[in-house]
């Protein structure tokens, strides 16, 4: 099964008691350290259930459980493979209790957050309320409830944020609601407070596997070690160059204090690239070669040289996306990649994408918007569903237009009101619209 891997991955993946830390470059196949690793554990004898795979996105955790799928078949449906908040909910629905929360707890999304902290401080004033919410989740991140956020507020606005986040978590325990934040932050306090629990849980995990391991933030970092307790059987997967998330609470000081925690961790490199050329690798090195290093390392490839990177100055986007659809049409001309598949444009972001589309069609370039829609056939305004054409559908059926329904029956109840209360200028406006939907 470790047949297909290189050295340093098959260290990684026979690694089976204790702590380690496995620094996996850009491209060097971390993801199919974690699968194989997986199936390694199961391989050895360890059930499928006991055994907790860790990452950021449900897009991620899918294809995690897909690839191990194809490694151990049935076994691999078992493992709990999901993301921090999904965990922080199963922690929740079955102990929850202890924190006063019942099973059927209600998550609260952004929007409910907004108008809730706009109720408990008294304004409809969305932008002040949109400060208070990133202020509070930072603090929830750094692990600070509100009587903790008081006592560190360093000016007089923090000091009212702290109470008004006081406030707010008054209403959320009487609605038996928590918020995104809550989903980590809940777990970790009733774990600290309650060690049969604590214990049960670390008795379940034989192994924790954590992927984006430099992502993850202070209270992320102390959920881990509770759930690995003092064993430490765990695997952290991560890279301290690839750590671009500290704005949302990351930190990499997570990374420094793995050795102090553990002094038996055992650190394995991943360094040869399996996706660019010699010559991208070099540039990449040297773009991140003046970064503080924790842990040294240089990306290589087997690949071969390639060509050379070129670094092309636009005076602004519109000009980048006409440079780069004219590099495509030159290179179609004078090299052997002669169909449009051969080509491929990426960009950061999903926004980025309308002024390279723009481009092409000026060019009459076919082309295929990959992971997102085509600003071509984006809806250019809100509609209602078909059959929205008379108010009677406003408290029966719900239109796209209403919204939709949350999770908080205090919440929902208070949005669906507003909007079967709204003007014209709104609802009508709205059912216009549908009737000249064909």
């Amino acid at each position: 099964m470790t047949a297909s891997l290189n050295l340093s991955q098959q260290d990684a993946v026979n690694h089976l008691r204790g702590p380690c830390l496995v620094l996996a470059g850009a491209g060097s196949g971390k993801t199919r350290v974690i699968t194989h690793k997986i199936a390694r554990l199961i391989q050895t004898g360890v059930e499928g259930k006991r055994i907790a795979a860790i990452t950021f996105t449900n897009k991620a955790a899918a294809e995690m459980r897909e690839r191990a799928r194809g490694l151990v078949g049935k076994a691999a449906g078992e493992v709990l493979i999901c993301t921090f908040h999904a965990l922080g909910v199963r922690l929740l629905r079955e102990d929850g209790a202890a924190l006063g929360l019942k099973p059927q707890f209600s998550i609260l999304d952004s929007d409910d957050v907004l108008s809730l902290l706009k109720d408990c401080g008294a304004t409809t004033d969305a932008a002040t309320a949109r400060q208070w919410q990133w202020t509070i989740s930072g603090w929830k991140n750094a692990g600070l409830d509100a009587a903790a956020a008081l006592a560190r507020a360093a000016s007089e606005g923090e000091r009212q944020t702290a109470q008004l986040m006081a406030r707010y978590e008054e209403r959320l325990a009487a609605y038996q609601s928590v918020d995104f934040d809550d989903l980590i932050g809940l777990p970790l306090r009733m774990l600290q407070k309650h060690e049969q629990i604590a214990q049960k849980w670390q008795a379940r995990l034989a192994h924790v596997l954590v992927d984006e391991y430099q992502d993850t933030n202070a209270t992320q970092y102390e959920l881990m070690k509770l759930l690995v307790g003092a064993r430490g059987s765990f695997t952290a997967v991560g890279d301290d160059d690839q750590s671009i998330y500290g704005w949302r609470g990351a930190t990499l000081d997570n990374l420094k204090r793995l050795p102090h925690d553990y002094p038996a961790l055992k650190v394995i490199k991943l360094e040869q690239n399996y996706r660019s050329t010699g010559a991208i690798l070099r540039a990449a090195n040297n773009v991140i070669g003046p970064n503080p290093k924790l842990f040294p390392k240089t990306l290589y490839s087997e690949l071969g040289e390639g060509e050379p990177v070129r670094v092309v100055d636009c005076d602004h986007e519109a000009h980048e996306a006409d440079r780069a659809v004219a590099r495509i049409q030159s290179l179609r001309q004078t090299s052997p990649h002669k169909e449009w598949r051969d080509f491929a444009i990426l960009y950061r972001a999903n926004h980025q994408a309308r002024v390279f589309e723009q481009a092409l069609r000026r060019a009459q370039i076919p082309y295929k918007v990959s992971g997102g829609q085509s600003f071509s056939t984006a809806p250019r305004s809100r509609t209602c569903a078909p059959g929205c054409a008379c108010g009677s559908t406003r408290t029966t059926t719900r239109p796209s237009c209403a919204p939709s329904p949350r999770p908080s029956a205090a919440s929902a109840t208070r949005r669906w009101r507003r909007w079967a209360s709204s003007p014209p200028s709104r609802a009508c406006r709205c059912l216009a619209r549908c009737s000249r939907t064909p």
